[in-house]
């Protein structure tokens, strides 16, 4: 494979390199963009080979992935009555169905908005319409990837050349992802604390003990955000690896938590964006319960989809499958619903992800042909 100048600035397809290094990391042999260098102005010479993984060691990574997924599906499948479960699946009413895509296409608009305001704080000039394409590419390649990080590389690569550091462009990326999460927890505390349903409390520890985790969260984040200088004094045994390359990246850190502990203002719309997300993706979740006719309460989805998106975090699976089925089932067992039910409520809520992640796939393929003309 044949890669770009190493003195290049910026390739002319930065997502599309952000995109070929994801098939690198997945030992694809077709792309055309570096292996390990980045590919912006901070791309001084650097050890990272040995950080990155072998391939016999990512494959078999990825094979025990596969494995604890087919085993968990495989278990859940066994355990339930499949007739049951397809009966379930075909009373899928149409128009909950689509009403279900439309709230993802609105998850899609505000998490774009969200990452906008981010990179806005950091003086990076980008379109929300750009932004809006670049995350239906991410959603596409987080779904079709065997890997959590997939999307988060085409993010990177979209943005790195307009902020003019892979640096930053990771670190807006990672704030995005952190502001999410407090978001997330926010939703489940407020799922817990409005749910009347004592076996909802029990599932998660109850309602305090959540109230709890994102008042830890906050108190986490306040240093890092108020100041800066700490964390990089608590990184700074990292330049014992590569003194020059992670001092300049670390001082890049700090510039961009000052600048967003400059912005209030865009913090705080940043959260109130991550709440909405977590909220449109409960609404997503509950469209499909309703047209799947599962009597399950709004605020009992607000604690189920925030809890299993975290257990997706962990990277134990192949895009969580498994995991996220064995979390729905647990707790639909809790809350006296059927696993069938839950089953049914996985499987189509991610086909249907999967089904409007297609869009990225056009936006990627459309996008390579204009860089082509």
């Amino acid at each position: 494979m044949e890669c770009p100048g190493a003195r290049r600035t910026a390739p002319a397809r930065s997502s599309e390199c952000a995109c070929a290094s994801v098939r690198n990391w997945a030992s694809s042999r077709n792309g055309t963009c570096y292996t390990t260098r980045p590919f912006v102005r901070d791309c001084p010479a650097r050890p990272v080979a040995a950080a990155v993984p072998s391939p016999t060691r990512r494959r078999s990574i990825l094979v025990l992935k596969a494995v604890i997924s087919i085993g968990l599906l495989g278990l859940l499948l066994s355990s339930v009555d499949l007739a049951r479960l397809w009966a379930t699946a075909r009373t899928a009413s149409p128009a909950w169905m689509c009403l279900a895509l439309a709230l993802y296409a609105v998850m899609c608009l505000l998490s774009a908005w969200r990452w906008r305001v981010l990179l806005r704080a950091q003086n990076v000039p980008l379109s929300f319409r750009a932004l809006t394409a670049s995350f239906l590419v991410a959603t596409f390649f987080n779904n079709f990837l065997p890997s959590n990080i997939g999307g988060d590389v085409v993010r990177i690569g979209d943005t790195a050349r307009a902020a003019g550091s892979k640096t930053l462009a990771t670190t807006v990326v990672l704030l995005d992802r952190a502001i999410g999460l407090v978001g997330l927890v926010l939703v489940a505390a407020l799922g817990a604390s409005l749910s009347r349903d004592p076996a909802v409390t029990a599932t998660v520890g109850g309602a305090t003990g959540l109230w709890l985790i994102l008042l830890a969260a906050v108190l986490i984040a306040m240093p890092v955000l108020l100041a800066p200088e700490r964390v990089l004094r608590l990184l700074a045994p990292l330049q014992r690896l590569h003194r020059e390359w992670v001092a300049e990246r670390l001082n890049r850190l700090k510039l961009a938590l000052q600048r967003l502990r400059d912005r209030p203002v865009a913090l705080l719309l940043c959260f109130i964006g991550g709440v909405l997300v977590q909220l449109t993706l409960v609404a997503f979740y509950g469209a499909v319960a309703r047209g799947l006719h599962i009597p399950i309460t709004s605020a009992q989805l607000a604690v189920l989809i925030p809890l299993s998106f975290i257990v997706q975090m962990l990277p134990v699976s192949v895009n969580g499958f498994g995991v996220r089925e064995a979390t729905f089932a647990l707790y639909f067992s809790h809350i006296g619903l059927p696993a069938e039910s839950a089953l049914a409520l996985s499987f189509i809520g991610a086909v249907l992800i999967m089904l409007f992640s297609l869009s990225g796939a056009a936006v990627y393929v459309t996008r390579g042909q204009r860089a082509a003309a």
